[in-house]
């Protein structure tokens, strides 16, 4: 959102006034939270599309920044940090939140204001976090957020009073439908110079223990810490461990002053919660009051069916399958359009260029390679809508709920569901969630197992040998029945696999769960459009670059070198190539399992990335078939024989590719990202060669089972 802004000559509309902003430095604005508060789609209605994504210099947590401007025109870069609860700090991000905002990292500047997002449902828990920001003296501003569900539920906020009380400008802000947003970029310009907030008192001895720590930290730091009251409150309060590691020349005073607060009886982490608390507590009882006595919120009686032992499964299936029968009906159309445009584009090639292998390489290799797999970004879509559908109504956390009392018998931790529902979308994001979980055991079990649930790379592996499998006969109601059977054998697989590493890699205690429920909110429909365009964008980048280099590598080693004989046919042709000669190597391991050597072909490029498979089968078909009009890749499949004159691409050997797809390790990038998170190539390996292992076994039971059942 751009404001108008008054200029030399008149006002301006947004376009003219941003070309007059201030051209002076941009000051820095960290973002802080608790996690689910609703920080990310604070940061992504003022950035809007100019944000960056990275990884903070030494570290795996991601790196989030973007741009917006204030009131006057003021640049400001918003940093978001890591969801954390506490500056007494508990995981990778949490600690890299808190050294951001102390001032302690070098590669990020220290910030000008603080904006702490604050969910009003919850209101006690996030004013904590405010309590201990405030001790760092920076102005401050607090967004309140989802005051409207608050409301909903009967409770008052007087936010004026509230403002008041904690010494800081508080704007109530619904990011999703853009209110507030405008008084939120006025406060934080206002609050540049303003005064630091309130912050709570803590039990004198602390009070008096604080002082010389923090005079000792100001003579001895090689680097003068830039709040060294927050510096000496973290070190006095905090654990023994902490302690511990503080620098040298402070440990003689830290240790006097915590002796000093033990004698005086006080227990230093339970004291300093109880009176940030007892703060707390006090504001809200001046600033909060409720309209309703004890009946049940509309919240909890949708809880009672969305997280019923029996109720709750069924609604998770229903919504399953809907997703699926969507991605098939409603894809439909744009797909028929994407194919439409691919036979337009080979036939405009065919009609001005002469024929020749510079030809064959547009319409065979990078028309029918990249095409072949961009036909299916309308499913990919769908499913990103869904997914952020889901999310944004709070549901998947339900989900979550329910899907723990599984994950529990199979001993993944309770943090574990975050990244087993980032992995629905890709594995690379569900990886990194892994983050927040604690225990280092925990933590790498499910990094080992979260590719093995279906991400989006595999949907247009799924749906082309489901179309292949179930032809137009059969309603899309069967499609995405199969289409959720394939999910949940991944899913179970997922589960399976962790069991055995629980049992007997990684034996220990196993986690609870200490799940939040986020409130029901009406989904932001802006939101989920940009989330949408972020997966579509980098979909068409991957399309650009890593499967239209793979397409032209797979025309190349498919068309070269060519038969001595002239008047060879397209298909001794592609099996005198490289790829031929490739793929006939290759096909006595993969025979077991049902597969030609063209399959094989297939099997062996999509290690780069899944999707690839759809690729390297449209240039391999489009090659095969020579100058003829190449059909549709299904009608190819589908009429594709063996050299007995039985069909190639039986329903058994669509499973059983199918299931080879969902338990496969194919996808380099993911490999890259648990070498980075591991910090050593013995995970990243071992994974890879677990789940090529657990995948042939897989596709080898479904062929050879389904044959001995009498099945084809």
């Amino acid at each position: 959102m751009t404001n108008s802004l008054e200029i030399p000559g008149g006002v301006a509309d947004g376009q003219k006034a941003s070309a007059s902003r201030v051209e002076s430095k941009a000051r820095t604005v960290a973002l802080a939270g608790n996690p689910n508060s609703g920080k990310s789609t604070l940061f992504n209605a003022l950035t809007g599309l100019r944000q960056k994504v990275g990884n903070y210099p030494g570290v795996t947590v991601e790196r989030k920044i973007g741009r917006f401007y204030g009131a006057h025109g003021q640049a400001f870069d918003l940093l978001d940090l890591p969801g954390m609860y506490s500056l007494q700090t508990r995981s990778p991000d949490e600690a890299v939140a808190r050294d951001v905002l102390l001032g302690r990292r070098d590669d990020t500047p220290a910030p000008d204001v603080i904006l702490c997002v604050v969910d009003a449902t919850n209101l006690e828990r996030n004013l904590y976090l405010v309590a201990q920001l405030a001790e760092l003296g920076l102005p401050l501003v607090v967004a309140l957020v989802m005051i409207d569900l608050a409301e909903r539920d009967g409770w008052v906020i007087n936010v004026p009073e509230l403002s008041r009380r904690l010494g800081c400008p508080v704007v109530p802000t619904v990011a999703a439908q853009g209110k507030g947003l405008v008084e939120l970029r006025q406060a934080i310009t206002r609050q540049l110079n303003g005064p630091a907030p309130h912050r709570a008192t803590l039990p004198p001895a602390i009070e008096q223990g604080v002082r010389p720590v923090k005079d000792v930290l100001v003579c001895v730091s090689d680097k003068q810490p830039r709040f060294p009251q927050a510096e000496a409150i973290l070190l006095v309060t905090g654990t023994k461990e902490q302690a511990v590691a503080a620098p040298a020349g402070v440990q003689p005073a830290l240790t006097q002053a915590r002796q000093a607060i033990a004698a005086a009886g006080v227990d230093t982490i339970s004291a300093t919660v109880h009176a940030r608390y007892a703060w707390v507590e006090t504001i809200i009882e001046h600033t909060v009051r409720t309209r309703r006595g004890a009946e049940a919120t509309l919240s909890e009686r949708l809880d009672g069916i969305f997280t019923h032992k029996v109720w709750g499964w069924l609604v998770f299936l229903g919504v399953m399958a809907a997703v699926f029968f969507t991605i098939f009906r409603v894809a439909e159309v744009p797909m028929d359009w994407i194919e439409a445009g691919q036979d337009a584009l080979n036939g405009w090639i065919e009609r001005v260029m002469p024929a020749g292998d510079f030809r064959d390489l547009l319409t065979q290799g990078i028309v029918a390679g990249v095409g072949g797999v961009v036909i299916f970004l309308p499913q990919i879509l769908i499913l990103f809508f869904f997914i952020g559908l889901l999310e944004d109504t709070g549901y998947l956390a339900r989900a979550a709920f329910i899907m723990d009392r599984v994950m529990s018998r199979v001993g993944l931790h309770g943090k574990s569901f975050v990244p087993m529902l980032s992995s629905f979308a890709c594995a690379i994001p569900g990886i990194m969630g892994a983050r927040t979980i604690d225990n280092p055991k925990d933590r790498l079990v499910t990094i080992l197992v979260a590719p093995l649930v279906s991400c989006s790379a595999r949907l247009p592996v799924y749906s082309l040998m489901i179309a292949v499998m179930l032809p137009g006969a059969y309603s899309a109601w069967h499609k995405a029945g199969l289409m959720l059977a394939l999910y949940a054998l991944g899913l179970t697989a997922a589960f399976g696999m962790a069991w055995l590493f629980r049992k007997t890699l990684f034996k220990g205690e196993r986690s609870l769960l200490l799940l939040e429920m986020p409130p029901y909110r009406r989904p932001a429909l802006r939101v989920t459009l940009v989330r949408m365009w972020e997966r579509a964008s980098i979909f068409l980048r991957q399309a650009g670059t890593v499967i239209l280099a793979i397409s032209v590598i797979i025309w190349a080693l498919s068309t070269y070198p060519k038969p001595a004989d002239p008047q060879a046919t397209p298909a001794q042709a592609l099996a005198h190539s490289v790829a031929g000669r490739l793929g006939h190597v290759l096909e006595p391991v993969i025979a077991p399992l049902g597969y030609d050597w063209k399959i094989g072909i297939g099997i062996v490029s999509s290690f780069a990335a899944r999707e690839v498979f759809v690729g390297t089968m449209s240039v391999i078909y489009s090659i095969e078939n020579g100058e003829e009009d190449t059909p549709a890749l299904r009608d190819a499949l589908l009429g594709e024989k063996r050299a007995d004159g039985s069909g190639t691409y039986t329903p058994l050997v669509c499973l059983s590719l199918m299931v080879f797809y969902v338990l496969a390790m194919q996808c380099l990038s993911t490999v890259a990202v648990v070498r980075r998170e591991t910090n050593s190539w013995k995970w990243p390996l071992f994974q890879l060669g677990y789940m090529t292992l657990l995948a042939w076994l897989g596709a080898f039971l479904v062929f050879q089972g389904g044959r001995l059942l009498g099945f084809t």
